[in-house]
């Protein structure tokens, strides 16, 4: 009896230690980041950096970054070397505590997700956005004038060419021909009439 007990306890405590062993070898988590959890930086990071226990894949948007009052920043494109995903953030908001939240995929096909906090003691002001937009503006007035000095151009050629359907030369030279032919017909007119004059 003492024997079956004992078999049956080491049993008992052999398949309780293969079942809490086996999900914890087999779970992804997060190793480190950077910034790191808790971390309170002066300068915003320029890129987020995960590493996990194990390499994961990258489903739809793995990162965001928020901040107070709903602020959020804008990150590239994640990109996954092992168990490190790196992506390419541009900082902009308030000082306060502001948030990273992960979505990437275990090797089992898990949905791995988690948070990781840090604090700005210094706002971030956005520095890229701000110049395209004052550029454009200022190349299209330029543009305005150019298009409407050129209807102002051509509207003085087109009443020089019009008033009349001719311009004046030609009425001068149609005044010249019709006097050259009455001219004409006149000298024709006394040529034919000397010869009846002397019968």
């Amino acid at each position: 009896m003492t024997f079956r007990r004992l078999s049956a306890a080491l049993l008992l405590a052999g398949v309780a230690l293969v079942t809490t062993a086996a999900p914890a070898s087999a779970h992804t988590s997060l190793k480190s980041s950077n910034p790191a959890k808790g971390a309170s930086l002066a300068a915003a990071p320029t890129q987020i950096e995960l590493t996990f226990n194990e390499a994961v894949g990258l489903p739809a948007d793995p990162i965001t970054v928020q901040g107070p009052d709903g602020t959020a920043w804008a990150v590239g494109k994640a990109s996954a070397a092992g168990a490190v995903i790196t992506a390419p953030v541009t900082p902009a908001g308030p000082a306060g505590e502001y948030s990273i939240k992960y979505k990437v995929t275990a090797d089992d096909g898990d949905t791995i997700t988690g948070t990781v906090a840090f604090t700005l003691t210094a706002p971030v002001a956005p520095s890229t956005t701000s110049p395209p937009p004052s550029t454009a503006p200022s190349s299209q007035p330029s543009a305005l004038p150019v298009n409407s000095s050129s209807p102002a151009v051509a509207a003085p050629a087109s009443d020089a060419g019009g008033s009349g359907g001719l311009p004046a030369w030609a009425w001068i030279l149609i005044a010249v021909g019709i006097l050259a032919v009455v001219a004409f017909g006149a000298v024709l007119g006394s040529r034919g009439r000397s010869p009846a004059d002397k019968y």
